[in-house]
């Protein structure tokens, strides 16, 4: 029985493994992302456009036709492409971040289609972050990079007693993706779009919104690994935020943003190896949760004491302190939280499970996170990195569900 011909993105792992790539050296050659490589040679991501597969066979040293042997090899041909299919990630949403959001009526061009009401535009805002909160980044780029042109024209058009609230909607359309984009690990476009997210926030008149921005913004600083610009956007909020949280009729909403900007700072100082500056802002964020006393969503932060207790975790795994990090871990009940909170908290416990060299217990965390949030699971650079240290640990043997699980990651 004949095998099947491999597929585009079998065909594309085989060339790369062949001259000695790894996906990362692909994606860097590519100016794309390591996620993106992985969900080529899935098939997640399928790749049609003749400009982009040349691409990809310069990339590889190789002929366009050892990337795709029905390729078209003539100009003629060339011109004949076939549009992309669906994405899976959030290229869609690139584009529409890209150049002015709505130049058309900046010579007061009338909207070319009806403009939904502002009770269409919150439900569709709502919606964009149910999606970010589900990691279901393939609906979200393609709900985002048509709900983004449609609330740019709309705020030029609108009555003026509409406008400070659709610049309000504005503003957290623009977190959602910077949101987003973060997580993708594009934390280009995510710093674009949470700067777009703190101007609207500003205009809008709501300067807890122009503080979200800047949580958002903090997100995309660290993921560049520009941690001094994390820090001076988180901590410019925290200057501003802690003398108010001295007052006792302090809204729960503001106490949120304080909170989750002392956990964002906790992370960097963390990251940076400073125990004391870690603690102390986490100490400071369990004194607000509990102040609080219940896992709220303001600003869509997921702010309580559970979150804190997540962090204390994430933490503790990023000094190296993995027996403490499974410890607190035990204790977390965290099933009231988005499915995006859960399987970044599995992620950690995976993380602290791999340096302790439990590969079993590693790979069952990282398989209920999976279970949780496939896609963001699959392609974040953490999970790929923990399968790729398991399977070192596991020398010849290693587990089916490791494995497995590999495979659904595109880990070579």
């Amino acid at each position: 029985m004949t095998a099947p011909a491999p597929t585009t993105g079998q065909r594309i792992k085989e060339l790369r493994r062949a001259v000695g790539m790894s996906q990362s050296d692909l994606a860097t050659a590519m100016g794309r992302s390591e996620s993106w490589v992985s969900q080529v040679e899935r098939g997640v991501q399928p790749v049609e456009r003749l400009s982009i597969l040349q691409a990809l066979a310069d990339a590889l040293g190789v002929s366009l036709r050892e990337v795709r042997p029905d390729a078209a090899s003539s100009p003629a041909d060339a011109a004949e492409e076939v549009p992309e299919p669906e994405s899976n990630d959030l290229d869609g949403l690139r584009v529409a971040l890209t150049g002015h959001p709505a130049l058309a009526s900046l010579f007061d061009r009338e909207p070319s289609s009806p403009v939904p009401t502002l009770a269409q535009f919150r439900a569709l805002v709502d919606e964009a972050w149910e999606y970010v909160h589900a990691s279901s980044f393939a609906a979200l780029s393609d709900h985002l990079a048509k709900l983004l042109p449609a609330i740019e024209v709309a705020v030029r058009h609108a009555p003026a007693a509409d406008r400070a609230e659709l610049h309000s909607l504005r503003a957290r359309t623009y977190q959602v993706a910077a949101a987003s984009f973060t997580r993708q690990d594009q934390a280009d476009a995510a710093w674009v779009a949470a700067d777009r997210a703190l101007q609207a926030a500003e205009m809008a008149g709501q300067p807890l919104e122009v503080v979200a921005s800047l949580f958002r913004m903090a997100h995309a600083f660290m993921r560049q690994q520009h941690m001094d610009q994390a820090e001076q956007a988180a901590e410019s909020a925290v200057r501003v935020l802690d003398p108010r949280a001295e007052d006792p009729a302090c809204p729960p909403e503001e106490l949120s943003l304080l909170g989750a900007m002392n956990l964002v700072l906790a992370v960097i100082n963390a990251r940076e190896g400073n125990r004391a500056e870690t603690h102390q802002h986490l100490n400071r964020a369990e004194e607000i949760a509990t102040r609080l006393g219940e896992d709220r969503n303001d600003f869509d932060t997921e702010f309580g004491p559970t979150n804190v207790k997540i962090h204390a975790v994430s933490t503790a795994v990023e000094l190296g302190d993995a027996g403490l990090a499974l410890e607190i871990a035990a204790e977390v009940d965290a099933d009231g939280l988005s499915a995006e909170r859960r399987a970044r908290f599995l992620l950690d416990v995976a993380r602290a499970h791999s340096q302790r060299r439990h590969v079993g217990e590693a790979t069952a965390a990282l398989v209920d996170a999976e279970t949780l949030a496939p896609e963001q699971i699959r392609d974040h650079h953490l999970a790929r990195e923990i399968v790729r240290d398991l399977i070192q640990l596991s020398g010849r043997r290693v587990p089916d569900p490791l494995r497995e699980l590999a495979d659904r990651c595109g880990v070579s």
